[in-house]
């Protein structure tokens, strides 16, 4: 059935047992939409049914808005197939950003944003280099919805270049600190489990919280991710399933709040934080366990190809410099215990100065 959520569609399943799709807009006919939801075959289908420029369908908020404003394009956006079909999480980012662009311009003519008022929107997050960049990527993003529909004909974000973001992002767990937070959080705890979840798994936490006994199956772990749509089978680890065995649960989900509710992903990473600083872990966060289960398999001697195989990653760029970090620790290793076999050392005592 349809997981994706987008106005004027209805969905039914036929006397032969085949789901049908449709758009059916008031007073139009009904359109089919071949292909499951989502893919590009489906989703151009669903564009095509809009084409018209005699229907203009009804949007949340367009009543409070005046057209040709920035708040008018926001909504307009909010509304547009393209954003609708985004991953939650990327929908909720998305969103952020663009409600406190609106609340602060909202009431100011799209056609008239110019390349010097972003200049300046962007020199006032000099010191968050990182949120500069989301908010241009962002802009630029709306910019090409509102070029799509007639409201400009250029785009001003196009040549603003930002420098390199010299990060290397949320910090990676260390074995010491891996150890530490098990010191702290014995088997058999809620903190300790989901420990062991990020760990075996490398997922993000977004795909974490949704985990449960339901996803294993025959000694594997069976996901779909919330972000990319990768389909994972990964192996149990047979700490993982020590783990899973150890603590107490009843629930659709492995990890759960106090009042037994499934964690949202911002909620298990408030809470997984508080976790680590009660092991004096303050600085380290869930994703960077993530990021330790990729080191872990870079040491381990595995491809970046083998390890995107676990952890899901779209791109291997990030996987990669695991591996380059790996490799290059093992192959130092291997040269100074080569010059040192080439080269014994015949010096027995310590020189004495004169």
């Amino acid at each position: 059935m349809t997981k994706i959520r987008l106005p004027y569609i209805h969905e039914f399943i036929d006397r032969h047992g085949k789901v049908r799709r449709y758009v059916r807009r008031p007073g139009r006919k009904r359109a089919p939409l071949p292909g499951a939801p989502g893919t590009a075959e489906f989703m151009r289908a669903y564009e095509d049914a809009f084409a018209d420029k005699e229907f203009a369908r009804p949007q949340i908020g367009a009543a409070r808005t005046v057209p040709g404003t920035i708040n008018a394009a926001v909504v307009n956006y909010f509304n547009s197939a393209a954003f609708q079909s985004l991953a939650p999480e990327s929908r909720r980012t998305r969103r952020n950003i663009l409600e406190r662009f609106r609340a602060e311009h909202g009431d100011k003519r799209v056609a008239l944003l110019r390349r010097t008022h972003i200049d300046r929107m962007i020199a006032a997050k000099a010191s968050t280099p990182a949120a500069a960049r989301t908010f241009l990527a962002t802009l630029r993003i709306l910019m090409a919805h509102c070029i799509l529909e007639g409201w400009r004909a250029d785009d001003p974000t196009q040549g603003i270049k930002l420098a390199p973001v010299k990060s290397e992002g949320f910090p990676t767990w260390s074995e010491e600190d891996i150890a530490k937070f098990e010191a702290a959080h014995p088997v058999g705890s809620r903190a300790r489990l989901a420990l062991a979840l990020l760990l075996f798994t490398a997922q993000r936490r977004v795909d974490i919280v949704r985990l449960g006994r339901q996803h294993i199956r025959d000694g594997a772990i069976h996901l779909q991710q919330q972000k990319t749509g990768a389909v994972l089978s990964i192996p149990l680890h047979p700490d993982l399933a020590t783990v899973i065995e150890a603590t107490k649960g009843e629930h659709l989900t492995f990890l759960t709040t106090r009042g037994g509710k499934p964690f949202s992903a911002g909620s298990f990473a408030n809470w997984f934080r508080e976790m680590c600083n009660e092991a004096g872990l303050s600085s380290l966060s869930a994703h960077g366990l993530r990021k330790a289960a990729c080191r872990r398999l870079a040491e381990a001697g595995c491809s970046a190809n083998v390890i995107a195989a676990i952890s899901g990653h779209a791109s291997l760029r990030e996987v990669q410099r695991y591996t380059a970090a790996a490799d290059q620790a093992r192959m130092a290793k291997a040269a100074i215990e080569s010059m040192v076999t080439a080269f014994p050392s015949t010096r027995t005592s310590v020189d004495k100065p004169e």
